[in-house]
């Protein structure tokens, strides 16, 4: 943070990495179908898949990542978000949105919703913690995210600005690490009733 100004060669990498969009085209597709289908297996596949990929990715971030890059120089913080945060851009909501697009229907699915079933007091602990993991990380994180790399794209980025959001990326990160905790203290609660 010794410099307000940093100046470097702008325009160096893609936003959005648009070689990735088929896969998540290809996701949504599937997600789509098993929705329609409702078939079970599908829908755990999604609902299991993503939920461990999004754990593990904000575990990670919460608690291994974040507390380097909050160690690293302005320069060395906008090389590494040049070449990761893209990548998040299309990740994460893809994540967030086929865990809790599958968790739900497979919860209608099996009945987890209705108030008689025993599941329903986790089900509804679960839905609270992930909606406000969801809107951490599509409020929070991700326009973050989106602003450091709209930043980086400048002639002359600002680096405080992007030490902001950064900051707010790796403050966010951590929340949701731990809450990700406690949405594995609930999964596995309601996969053993």
């Amino acid at each position: 943070m010794a410099h307000d100004v940093i100046t470097q060669k702008p325009g160096d990498f893609k936003i959005i990495p648009t070689s990735a969009i088929p896969l998540v085209a290809i996701v949504y597709i599937g997600l789509i179908v098993a929705v329609a289908t409702n078939r079970l297996w599908a829908l755990d596949f999604f609902h299991v898949v993503g939920g461990a990929c999004w754990t593990a990715i904000d575990l990670f971030l919460g608690f291994v990542i974040g507390p380097i890059i909050g160690k690293m120089s302005i320069p060395a913080r906008m090389e590494f978000s040049k070449k990761f945060m893209p990548k998040m851009v299309l990740l994460m909501p893809t994540l967030v949105i086929a865990t809790l697009a599958g968790g739900f229907q497979l919860a209608r699915h099996e009945g987890f919703i209705l108030s008689s079933d025993k599941h329903h007091p986790w089900v509804v602990a679960s839905m609270i913690v992930v909606g406000v993991l969801a809107v951490v990380a599509l409020g929070f994180l991700e326009p973050a995210n989106i602003g450091v790399l709209f930043e980086l794209k400048k002639e002359h980025p600002n680096g405080e600005v992007i030490g902001k959001l950064m900051k707010r990326f790796l403050y966010t990160a951590g929340i949701t690490g731990v809450m990700q905790v406690a949405t594995l203290i609930i999964m596995t609660r309601i996969a053993t009733l």
